[in-house]
């Protein structure tokens, strides 16, 4: 099939990621903002809730800290911190509190050494050079006709794909740890844990895009490196 020259059909797969994307964080954004607005009958507010289940889980050295943004929320392994945005830590709503125990969901994998976590972790630098190096050298290596560094720069890409696919059971495992925590200990009733289900699977769901737009990047790559072995 003739494609004008301007066209690259391997754009389709960037634009595929891409929707993926916007849909995953226009769900999570609709989910999280409607039940930001019921407030849970228990009268904790995030931070609250938080504390108590670190303290309860031992966790007393744990710090918390309230952090500026929105669903900027993370814990830190390598300061043991907890970091709440402001939305979080000071609301008492079904966002707030499901946002809250996903987050110390990590603190307990951390002290469990939840071995996703710690492969996670320790691929960070890695990873982190991978990803800022990765297209520069397909480029290059397009540029000057240089397969092996073509074939660097995906290998060093395909490290960014697994560190997604990683991150997946990494926070699958967070929220069960949190909604068993949220019903278990009757933070939420009934109705209230619904709403805290579909707050965190829709957040889930933007790690399951993120992975699924990083292996269509990935293919792409693979395509235009193959393109251009065959133009050769």
């Amino acid at each position: 099939m003739y494609y004008p020259y301007y066209f690259d059909p391997t754009y389709l797969l960037v634009l595929a990621g891409l929707a993926l994307s916007l849909i995953a964080q226009a769900a999570v954004q609709n989910v999280t903002r409607k039940y930001a607005a019921v407030p849970a009958r228990c009268g904790l507010t995030g931070a609250q809730l938080a504390r108590r289940m670190l303290d309860g889980a031992g966790l007393y050295d744990v710090a918390i800290e309230r952090i500026a943004g929105d669903l900027t929320d993370h814990y830190d392994p390598s300061s043991r911190t907890l970091r709440l945005s402001a939305p979080v830590a000071d609301s008492g709503s079904i966002t707030a509190l499901g946002v809250a125990a996903h987050e110390t969901g990590h603190a307990l994998q951390h002290r469990d050494a939840y071995a996703p976590l710690v492969l996670r972790s320790a691929a960070v630098p890695t990873v982190n050079i991978g990803s800022h190096l990765s297209w520069p050298l397909v480029l290059v290596g397009l540029i000057f006709s240089w397969q092996p560094l073509v074939m660097a720069g995906i290998a060093l890409f395909a490290l960014v794909v697994l560190f997604a696919l990683i991150t997946l059971p990494v926070e699958f495992n967070a929220s069960r740890r949190a909604l068993a925590t949220l019903e278990g200990e009757g933070y939420l009733d009934a109705e209230e844990m619904t709403g805290a289900r579909k707050v965190l699977r829709a957040a889930a769901m933007t790690y399951v895009a993120s992975a699924l737009s990083a292996i269509l990047q990935l293919l792409r790559l693979i395509l235009i490196s193959g393109n251009s072995r065959r133009r050769r």
